[in-house]
């Protein structure tokens, strides 16, 4: 049983695709390109964007991660299969 997806910007039906998005890593230096990101895409608004649990799990990645290691684009799974320096963001006070 799959899960309805809603537009956060419209409120109708959207559903689950990918894009490409560009991301400042954070120390400044530079951004990147991230291929193939998990999006919700929504065919009435044509809203494409990221969950906030993408959003954060691509920041926490590119914090825990050596990102000299990448080049100017990246797949998105390759990203999130980089090895990490720590187990966690330890200075993510959220959760």
């Amino acid at each position: 049983m799959s899960m309805e997806i809603v537009c956060e910007w419209c409120e109708n039906q959207a559903k689950n695709g990918k894009n490409t998005v560009y991301w400042e890593l954070p120390d400044g230096t530079r951004a990147i390109q991230i291929i193939d990101t998990p999006a919700v895409v929504c065919d009435e608004c044509n809203m494409v964007y990221q969950t906030d649990e993408t959003t954060k799990s691509i920041e926490d990645q590119l914090f825990l991660i050596d990102t000299k290691k990448i080049g100017k684009s990246i797949m998105y799974e390759e990203l999130m299969a980089q090895p990490r320096l720590l187990k966690r963001n330890y200075f993510d006070f959220t959760s």
